[in-house]
C-alpha cells in the first residue's frame, strides 16, 4: 500500500497522467468535430498508425534537442491522428491542422 502512495506522489507519474488526460480529452473533442463514433472500428488501426509516427516525432524531437513541452505533446499526439485519419480518406478540415511551428517541423521530418 505504502509503494502505491509512493507512486501517485511520483511528479512524472503525475505529469505522465495529466498529459494522457490531455491526449484523450483532445482525441474526444476531435472525433466529436468529426463526427466519428468512439466505437468506430477504424479507429483502433488509426491510434496504431498515430503512436507510431508520435515516437517518431518524439524521437525527432530528442535527437535536435528539441525540448516538448507538456502542453504540447497532447497536440503533438492528435496531429499525428489528424494526419492518419486525413489519409485514410476521412475529410478533415483545415482548421484542425496546427499551425505550431516545433510540431509542423517535427512531423515534416517524420511524415511519410
Amino acid at each position: 500500500m505504502a509503494d502505491e502512495v509512493q507512486w501517485e506522489l511520483d511528479p512524472s507519474v503525475r505529469i505522465m497522467r495529466r498529459v494522457f488526460e490531455r491526449i484523450e480529452a483532445a482525441q474526444n473533442e476531435l472525433l466529436q468535430s468529426l463526427g466519428i463514433s468512439p466505437f468506430d472500428t477504424r479507429l483502433r488501426p488509426w491510434r496504431e498508425t498515430a503512436l507510431t509516427l508520435f515516437e517518431k516525432s518524439w524521437v525527432q524531437a530528442k535527437k535536435h534537442g528539441i525540448d516538448v513541452e507538456e502542453e504540447q505533446v497532447p497536440a503533438l499526439y492528435i496531429q499525428c491522428l489528424i494526419r492518419t485519419i486525413d489519409k485514410e480518406g476521412v475529410q478533415v478540415p483545415r482548421n484542425e491542422f496546427t499551425h505550431d511551428e516545433k510540431i509542423m517541423m517535427l512531423l515534416k521530418e517524420t511524415l511519410p
